[in-house]
């Protein structure tokens, strides 16, 4: 598992999804302990080395660095959803540009809604690195597989380290068309049924499968 989390890591920084020491992630391993990237470290010179390991009170368990200053955001998304098994904290450039200007994503493409659940959501505020970040974040991830951090950037949640950075770069792109769409014009959303059809596939299969 941690191998697959720093291989997810560096994979966001290729993919633009990041910006050096910003972001993070985590994986839940097998024993019920959190893996996590540390902080203020850049991902291209991250190594297996530099992963810690936490419990779900947040306490270092392996590790000599500090764990990501958002741990709490982390630790939230577990302590509330049993099905989430990684946590994917990004900066996308679109996708914040939807969360600074506090508008959520609409459904407006057929895989968004199957693999996300339908609209991706703005959270409330709150200040960086606090509890509130996670509180406001699960508060709306039951049932989708990514929010927006108002003012901040975005969390995406998955079964694996993997699915959710599918989820994020998913997310990304469909911002980026979004805005692009509303430039050209008025946007059409999916129709109420499709979409809701789509956010079922999400629940009932793609929110756990491997």
């Amino acid at each position: 598992m941690k191998e697959r989390v720093l291989a997810t890591a560096k994979k966001l920084l290729a993919k633009g999804l990041v910006e050096g020491t910003a972001g993070n992630i985590s994986a839940r391993m097998d024993d019920g302990s959190i893996c996590i990237t540390p902080s203020s470290i850049d991902y291209e010179e991250m190594t297996l080395e530099d992963l810690v390991v936490i419990d779900l009170d947040g306490n270092v368990l392996e590790g000599t660095k500090a764990p990501s200053s958002e741990k709490l955001l982390h630790l939230a998304c577990y302590k509330a959803h049993d099905d989430v098994g990684a946590v994917i904290h990004s900066h996308p450039v679109y996708a914040t540009m939807f969360a600074i200007a506090r508008k959520p994503i609409p459904p407006c493409i057929d895989e968004f809604s199957i693999y996300v659940g339908g609209e991706v959501p703005v959270t409330e505020y709150a200040q960086s690195g606090s509890q509130d970040v996670g509180d406001n974040a699960v508060a709306v991830l039951a049932d989708r597989g990514a929010a927006l951090l108002a003012n901040h950037g975005m969390v995406a949640v998955g079964p694996s380290p993997a699915k959710a950075l599918h989820i994020t770069a998913l997310v990304e792109r469909s911002a980026q068309i979004v805005w692009g769409a509303m430039l050209l014009g008025d946007i059409h959303q999916l129709p109420q049924k499709v979409n809701q059809d789509f956010a079922n596939i999400y629940t009932g299969y793609m929110r756990t499968a491997p």
